[in-house]
């Protein structure tokens, strides 16, 4: 591909330039929006050449398992967004995870997680895993000191969410990445309910970012994908080696997709971030909402640590109803708008009961653990107006 004069932005324009100009290669046809490469293949000129491509020593394209435009664009863009030297586009955000694991430990080596994280991120640690000799421990998000204490002469990575799901507590990034660089461990940080428009974990202190492409970054619940973000020397190699021989690759279509949501990830998440701050505002002030768990509320008991991290409190609210799972259920079969499903991150709005669905595999004592209770619901604000949603909540809630 031949670059015309705007292509491949580099330079340190704004988040909502890059989202726009980054990553972008025209072909010789001088096509202005990017172009999608629906081929399994790529063509040699000549044996030599084919023999190069194959031992890494020319850079060209081999085959879309591992090395196509339209996914190496989405990497570009996404990096160029989390200010990171490069990223790898994986199938989906779990499997970001098992290969950002499986591509930098081994078995016999220990990692440490923070107990509130996605459900299925739980199960990949406790199952999966753990059947190959990666062990994990489990310790408090908001408690750097069960951080420091829980290193072993091991242990090779640290991993968390802020917020995370669905608590929403906030995790010390910089504190995390201090305790990590001295023990020779890397702190991974899934930034998928921020987004780089709100966090960027490596300029806190991460070493490597997690994002399920899938939420905010496609924006509009259209499509999976997910990627690993970091440094080239501890991200690129290891992680194409993985998808090379494991298989667990973005298809070209999706990502085209993500590059488009990217180009509105700024104004989106400005906008579904203000209507949740509402939304959260007005929960708080509810007689039948016993508490309401967002970090741009005062009340948030890492609020400041938030405000220090992010640019805007994030556009998901989790709120605890009186009345455990019975009068949870309620709010949600009262709905009429707010789509009833797991998903996050959409233009629409969607609410769930993450006891019986995000975190219905786990054990109550492992539940009860990261503070998800019966009577828990999360909302994922999307672009509707904070009246209808207010209006649509209120009718289980009164």
């Amino acid at each position: 591909m031949t670059a015309g004069k705007h292509d491949n932005v580099t330079q340190q324009y704004d988040i909502e330039t890059l989202g726009v100009r980054a990553g972008v290669h025209r072909t010789p046809f001088g096509e202005h929006a990017e172009a999608l490469f629906l081929t399994s293949s790529f063509v040699f000129e000549n044996a030599a050449q084919a023999a190069a491509r194959f031992a890494g020593e020319d850079e060209g394209f081999v085959y879309s398992r591992y090395t196509n435009p339209t996914v190496q664009a989405f990497e570009e863009r996404l990096a160029a967004l989390e200010g990171a030297e490069c990223a790898v586009a994986t199938s989906s955000g779990m499997a970001a995870i098992l290969g950002c694991v499986m591509g930098l430990m081994k078995a016999g080596e220990h990692i440490v997680v923070s107990r509130s994280v996605f459900g299925a991120t739980m199960q990949l640690f406790n199952n999966l895993l753990a059947r190959f000799g990666i062990e994990t421990t489990y310790v408090s998000p908001t408690d750097p000191d069960e951080w420091a204490a829980a290193v072993r002469p091991n242990t090779r990575l640290f991993f968390a969410e802020t917020p995370s799901n669905p608590v929403m507590e906030i995790v010390d990034i910089g504190a995390l990445g201090e305790i990590a660089r001295r023990c020779g461990a890397k702190l991974v940080v899934d930034n998928c309910f921020c987004s780089p428009a709100i966090q960027r974990p490596i300029d806190l202190g991460a070493d490597i970012v997690i994002h399920s492409a899938t939420k905010y970054l496609d924006g509009q619940g259209r499509v999976m994908g997910g990627a690993v973000l970091g440094e080239r020397a501890v991200v690129k190699d290891p992680l194409t080696t993985f998808l090379r021989n494991a298989g667990a690759t973005l298809s070209p279509f999706n990502a085209w997709v993500v590059l488009k949501g990217l180009e509105t990830l700024k104004i989106r998440m400005d906008a579904q971030s203000a209507t949740a701050a509402a939304l959260a505002t007005w929960l708080e002030a509810h007689p039948s909402v016993r508490r309401v768990h967002y970090p741009g509320l005062a009340s948030h008991p890492q609020h400041a640590l938030a405000m220090r991290q992010q640019r805007t409190g994030g556009a998901i609210v989790s709120f605890e109803v009186e009345g455990g799972r019975e009068a949870a259920w309620k709010v949600v079969d009262a709905t009429r708008m707010i789509s009833i499903t797991a998903n996050l991150g959409d233009t629409k709005s969607t609410i769930t009961h993450p006891a019986s669905t995000t975190h219905g595999r786990l054990k109550p004592e492992a539940r009860a653990a990261s503070g998800i209770g019966e009577g828990l619901l999360r909302v994922s604000v999307g672009l509707e107006s904070v009246g209808d949603l207010q209006g649509d909540l209120a009718r289980g809630l009164s």
